[in-house]
């Protein structure tokens, strides 16, 4: 019995315990789970999950890579806007990473439809999409590993810096090109074109004061309501309380906005520009008294009436303004 135990002993030795057997075991575990998810993202750069995928690759140890997943609703039932908009851009940021010189299998990228793994967004208490975590190399997800959708908007740039905050992975957005803004210049250099050839010599509608007017006022009006911003932030079109079903187009912090708001913002600058106008028509015009007496009160109405709207809203966003207009 005694030589028994001591051959025993001479061969846990020599095979390194029961401790090397298990992180043995969990190396060939890992290097599986690497290896079959660097097959999928050989494929598709944004890899789909189902729940069992999901707990497997992803919540199950062990793990050395960290995996960025989008939790969404695109079938089109769901009529969810928003998540066909957001997985545009998040297909850009895997695609950006996938074929990018720097890539490696330290971060991959995933998505989770709510109609294959809703079992998924139950054990996540997850009532809403579109929504992106990490899920870290080691450990659990903190709170900086839920991005801030409603804040930062779904710009695969804005992403891509979240991805590095979260990573320090740094992944450099390129973009597919788009012939859009080409294709606009061009129609227009060939309308303005054509327009010169049809009047000859005749040139004097390129010094027509109004059209010049209303051009700059459309662009000054888009500038000054935010269409920039959302070229650039991308932000959802408006917002749906998961609980309540009320839709906000107002966004409530001073910080961000959604693209209903810029055009309900465009829509009461015009408004009070109009009232403007016709106040100024009032008053230099050569109409009748009575005429010229309905447009002051047009115009003032006008005035009175969106520049109110727009206080508003200003009040909605900058919580403790104290002064309004007229009460709404």
């Amino acid at each position: 019995a005694a030589a028994a135990a001591v051959a025993l002993l001479v061969l846990l030795a020599a095979c390194g315990g029961p401790g090397a057997a298990g992180q043995k075991r969990k190396e060939m575990v890992l290097s599986e789970k690497v290896n079959q998810l660097m097959e999928w993202a050989s494929k598709r750069s944004v890899i789909r999950m189902n729940g069992d995928k999901f707990r497997r690759l992803v919540k199950a140890p062990p793990r050395n890579y960290s995996v960025i997943v989008m939790f969404t609703a695109l079938q089109p039932h769901r009529q969810c806007v928003v998540c066909k908009q957001a997985d545009e851009e998040y297909q850009i940021l895997a695609n950006s990473w996938r074929y990018s010189s720097a890539f490696t299998n330290r971060i991959f990228f995933a998505m989770v439809d709510f109609d294959e793994g809703s079992d998924v967004f139950q054990m996540l208490n997850m009532n809403s999409a579109p929504t992106f975590i990490n899920f870290p190399a080691k450990g659990k997800p903190k709170r900086g590993d839920t991005y801030e959708l409603q804040v930062r908007g779904f710009a695969a740039e804005q992403l891509a810096r979240w991805v590095a905050d979260r990573t320090d992975v740094n992944i450099r957005v390129i973009r597919p090109p788009n012939y859009a803004g080409p294709l606009m210049l061009g129609l227009l250099l060939a309308v303005i074109g054509g327009l010169v050839y049809l009047r000859g010599s005749n040139l004097d509608f390129l010094y027509n004061k109004t059209g010049w007017a209303l051009a700059a006022l459309c662009f000054v009006l888009a500038m000054t309501s935010g269409q920039m911003w959302n070229h650039i932030r991308g932000p959802p079109y408006a917002h749906k309380n998961p609980h309540t079903g009320q839709v906000s187009y107002i966004h409530g912090s001073s910080q961000a906005q959604f693209v209903a708001e810029t055009h309900i913002v465009l829509l009461f600058n015009g408004g009070v520009t109009l009232g403007m106008v016709l106040l100024h028509e009032a008053a230099t015009s050569d109409m009748d008294v009575g005429k010229r007496k309905i447009m002051c009160i047009a115009g003032i109405g006008l005035v009175v009436l969106f520049f109110s709207w727009l206080l508003s809203v200003f009040r909605s966003k900058y919580h403790g303004y104290p002064y309004r207009y007229v009460s709404f």
